[in-house]
C-alpha cells in the first residue's frame, strides 16, 4: 500500500478549500488595495451641510446666474450669464472614483467668460459645481 501522499485522493478533496483560500487572500488583496470612493469618512457632517448647498443653489437662481461649460481638449471654459466675479471654483467630480475628483480656479479672460487648462481625465460621468470664491451661490450641471 501506498503512502496517503501518493494516493490522488487526498490531493482532490484539499484542492476545493486550498483554491477557496487562494481565492479569499485575493479578494482581500483588492479589497485593501482599492479605496471605496463612495464611502465618506464624515457623512453625518456631509449631510447636514446638503441644506446649506442647495440655499447656495437657490440663491444662485435669485440672482439670476446660468453657467454654460465648454470642454476643450487643453482648455475649460464657463460662459456665466449675472454677476461677473474675478474668478470662478469649478470642482469636477467623477460619479464613482472620489481619487480622480478635481479642483480649479478659473481665470476671467473677459466678461463673462472664465478659462483654465484641463487636467487628463478619465473617461465616465462627471458632476461639476461652479462656483464663487467667497461661497455666496453655486451651480451644479452634469458631464457624460
Amino acid at each position: 500500500m501506498n503512502p496517503w501522499y501518493r494516493e490522488p485522493w487526498p490531493w482532490i478533496v484539499m484542492s476545493g478549500p486550498a483554491a477557496v483560500m487562494v481565492a479569499g487572500a485575493i479578494t482581500m488583496w483588492i479589497a485593501f488595495a482599492t479605496a471605496d470612493g463612495l464611502v465618506a469618512d464624515d457623512y453625518y457632517k456631509q449631510g447636514l451641510a446638503i441644506n446649506q448647498l442647495i440655499a447656495r443653489g437657490e440663491t444662485a437662481q435669485r440672482l439670476g446666474i446660468a453657467a454654460r461649460l465648454e470642454f476643450e481638449p487643453q482648455r475649460i471654459r464657463v460662459r456665466l450669464e449675472g454677476q461677473s466675479p474675478a474668478a470662478l471654483l469649478v470642482h469636477l467630480a467623477h460619479a464613482t472614483r472620489a481619487g480622480h475628483d478635481v479642483r480649479l480656479r478659473l481665470a476671467r479672460v473677459r466678461e463673462g467668460v472664465y478659462e483654465a487648462d484641463r487636467p487628463q481625465l478619465p473617461a465616465g460621468r462627471w458632476r461639476v459645481a461652479i462656483e464663487d470664491p467667497a461661497g455666496q451661490w453655486r451651480i451644479v450641471k452634469e458631464r457624460p
